[in-house]
């Protein structure tokens, strides 16, 4: 005959304004579980955005980037896929890139060296002008 372990329930609760940490055991009947924090990863990560601030010069002459594809535009919100991955390097402005069915968003501005993933879904919007180096990667290429 098979026994179950029961144990008791613990409940963590942070209070973000006072800083207070409080710590239960409550100890009921049946259906005992560990309930905790949720932690909320970053978009990026959810999404497999990869995003490097700030790129050396060398690094961009390692990547050729002058070399590639140049895509400009001005205010606007634009739907987007992502058929394959793509690199991009942001020259001018900046973009808020809002993953389909999501609320919140991630931004990338001048200087900023980013990796869409293949089959990424979102809507870009551009607040004014934006230039941007793109090109497009087969997989594993970095």
């Amino acid at each position: 005959m098979a026994s179950i372990i029961m144990a008791p329930t613990i409940n963590f609760s942070v209070s973000r304004s006072s800083k207070n940490f409080r710590m239960t055991n409550n100890v009921t009947g049946r259906g005992h579980g560990i309930k905790a924090m949720q932690i909320e990863k970053p978009l990026e990560e959810l999404y497999n955005v990869r995003v490097d601030r700030n790129v050396a010069a060398e690094r961009l002459a390692i990547l050729g980037v002058s070399k590639w594809s140049v895509w400009k535009t001005g205010k606007c919100k634009l739907p987007w896929d992502w058929q394959v991955d793509e690199l991009v390097y942001i020259e001018e402005g900046e973009v808020r890139v809002v993953p389909e069915g999501s609320e919140k968003y991630m931004q990338f501005v001048a200087g900023d060296l980013v990796r869409y993933p293949k089959w990424f879904e979102a809507d870009l919007w551009f607040n004014g002008t934006y230039q941007e180096r793109y090109c497009f990667r087969a997989y594993g290429d970095d």
